[in-house]
């Protein structure tokens, strides 16, 4: 049985996404003192009072919107309230009743779903009195929090448990794989999600930098989940603004540190940039697979594959385990090879080695190329073994650690690659002393 969903909705700056983040106890939103902050629809699972339900936040509620972003946020809007179980319709005490919250009262009210009034705002007893006025709204009960100070929000939780419905035992889930989507602003990474969700989950609009938070999409592949993570183009460390692009930015660092596989969106019809090496970069830090997808292929003008492999190759030299797909998600044009690539990927990262057959390998690569000297001593490898997966994690109890020399570690990668594959994933290699008794 999935988890109920709890959709936050209310007009722009009014307190949604600070809400959300106090009761995830951790910042998930971007809070930004400006309208308009919050575009695409945000979750996070929550436990209260041992009850499990899932959180959505959502962008301020526009009426009469011109076509263009403000249009798609009130879908996202829409699809938030159509699939939300029960719905925090929130408003400010310190603005107070306004028409559109008239409207939007009258809106919800005809989903027939149960609706929890909450007047955001109120940090002390006169304004608690203030909210009040909100009873004009017609709905039955009004709790006042202060979405920033905590005030309150235990109020609101009791009551979002007492709404919800009694659980039911919940069934063995199938194994969840987890990819972020990410690159430089404007590769086209909320169309292709779109494209592989089969719905419009991210908003996708032609200005760069539409997609501020991470946003998660779960789909079914092979038997399994697989969490599409979707995020903010990433830009280089000293272009990047204070306030919400600053924090886009740590989102998607976040999001790439919590994916198994990344799927790095570079565009082919443009030359590969600083920006499109140095989100890789943030990749190999984090130690996720990658996969590079040159994306907008269909207007390359029937560039040579084999040549603009070379090409990516050299660009992202330090990823050399990277397989590269060439897709557009705007057409589709290959997309369907993208999930057996993750699939693939995502099997060389769990993979276990026997640790006799690890010892072969490394055994003989010593054998081949000795390690070599410094100041009259030299690297003696004694024992090695897989210590973890995910990713593939080599333990070498070692002589003494500080002769390893990054270049001689480098040979020893190699060889474990050309031995065992490992494709797409990086391999952490640990050097430690052996233990004297």
């Amino acid at each position: 049985m999935k988890k109920p969903i709890i959709a936050i909705i209310g007009r722009k700056n009014v307190g949604k996404s600070t809400l959300l983040n106090r009761i995830a106890g951790r910042r998930i939103s971007i809070v930004e003192d400006l309208p308009g902050t919050t575009r695409d629809r945000i979750s996070v699972d929550v436990t209260w009072q041992g009850r499990d339900f899932t959180l959505t936040d959502t962008g301020g509620v526009e009426f009469d919107a011109a076509a263009g972003i403000s249009g798609e946020v009130n879908k996202q809007i829409q699809t938030a309230i159509d699939e939300a179980d029960i719905i925090i319709f929130m408003v400010s005490t310190r603005d107070g009743l306004l028409p559109d919250d008239i409207e939007l009262a009258n809106r919800l009210r005809r989903t027939g779903k149960r609706i929890i009034l909450t007047a955001n705002k109120a940090e002390d007893t006169r304004q608690e009195t203030t909210a009040a006025e909100f009873y004009r709204l017609g709905f039955e009960e009004l709790i006042p929090i202060s979405a920033y100070h905590g005030r309150g929000v235990a109020e609101l939780l009791d009551r979002i448990i007492g709404l919800l419905p009694e659980p039911q035992p919940a069934d063995i889930l199938p194994e969840t794989i987890k990819v972020a989507i990410v690159g430089k602003p404007n590769v086209g990474k909320s169309t292709l999600l779109n494209t592989m969700a089969g719905e419009e989950r991210s908003i996708v609009d032609s200005t760069p930098g539409t997609t501020r938070d991470a946003v998660d999409t779960v789909i079914e592949y092979q038997g399994k989940n697989v969490v599409l993570i979707d995020t903010a183009g990433i830009k280089r460390q000293g272009k990047v603004e204070v306030g919400i692009e600053r924090y886009s930015v740590i989102r998607s660092r976040e999001a790439i540190e919590r994916a198994d596989i990344t799927l790095l969106i570079i565009d082919a019809s443009q030359n590969i940039t600083d920006q499109d090496t140095h989100i890789a970069g943030y990749v190999q830090e984090a130690a996720t697979g990658i996969i590079i997808a040159a994306n907008k292929w269909d207007l390359t003008n029937q560039i040579n594959r084999v040549e603009y492999s070379e090409y990516v190759r050299e660009q992202f030299r330090f990823v050399p385990y990277a397989p590269i797909i060439y897709i557009s998600a705007k057409t589709g044009q290959e997309i369907d090879r993208i999930m057996p690539t993750v699939m693939e990927v995502y099997q060389e990262r769990i993979k276990r080695l026997p640790t006799k057959m690890v010892n072969n390998t490394i055994q003989q690569a010593i054998a081949e190329h000795a390690p070599p000297q410094k100041a009259g001593k030299r690297l003696k490898i004694l024992y090695v073994t897989q210590a973890e997966n995910n990713p593939p994690t080599f333990v070498f109890s070692v002589n003494d650690a500080s002769l390893v020399h990054f270049s001689y570690q480098r040979y020893l990668e190699n060889r474990l690659r050309r031995a065992f594959g490992f494709t797409g994933t990086p391999i952490r290699m640990v050097f430690k002393p052996r233990s004297k008794s």
